[in-house]
Parts: C-alpha cells; sequence; structure tokens
C-alpha cells in the first residue's frame, strides 16, 4: 500500500502510523456525562467500505492525514491534511 502525501508525493506505508479512527469527536465540555466520556474512548465502529482514518506521516513531513480507504479492498481514495479538515469543519460549523 502507498499514500499519496499532500506535501511529499507517493510514499510507503513504511513511512507512516495508523492512529485511528477520524471521525471521532470528543465531547465538547469536560463536565460532559460520564457515558459521552465512555463512547468517546471505547466505541468504535467496524465499517465495510469507505472509511476516514488518521495518519501520521512520521517519516517524512510529519504532517497528520486524513486518508479515506476501502477497508473491503484498502483502495485508497483520498489523503488530505487533517488540518485542512479541521479548518473545513470549523467553517461549516459556523455556517
Amino acid at each position: 500500500m502507498r499514500l499519496n502525501c499532500p506535501c511529499c508525493g507517493l510514499r510507503g506505508l513504511e513511512e507512516f502510523t495508523y492512529r485511528g479512527d477520524a471521525t471521532v469527536r470528543r465531547p465538547e465540555s469536560p463536565t460532559a456525562p460520564a457515558q459521552d466520556w465512555v463512547d468517546y474512548v471505547y466505541l468504535r465502529d467496524n465499517p465495510a467500505g469507505p472509511h476516514r482514518e488518521l495518519w501520521y506521516h512520521g517519516a517524512g513531513c510529519r504532517s497528520w492525514l486524513v486518508v479515506t480507504r476501502d477497508t473491503r479492498t484498502h483502495a485508497i481514495s483520498d489523503v488530505v491534511r487533517a488540518v485542512d479538515v479541521a479548518r473545513a469543519d470549523k467553517e461549516g460549523a459556523g455556517s
């Protein structure tokens, strides 16, 4: 498998570290109900098909990336910098 890093170009998987589900959102308040924190820390979906994942390019530009990967075939359909995803989410929330 190879990832097309937006900063470095096409690179081998050995340069990256998988860091988990990119769709999980932390509860907004530290005083959120305990069940919200349990769900955030422990519960994860196991989807079949396209899924957004968080990867770290530690042996390259050291960027955090959001990779859209089909969990059935491992085909990569999109790789974007996580900071760009966060900015887009923030702008969308402000609208």
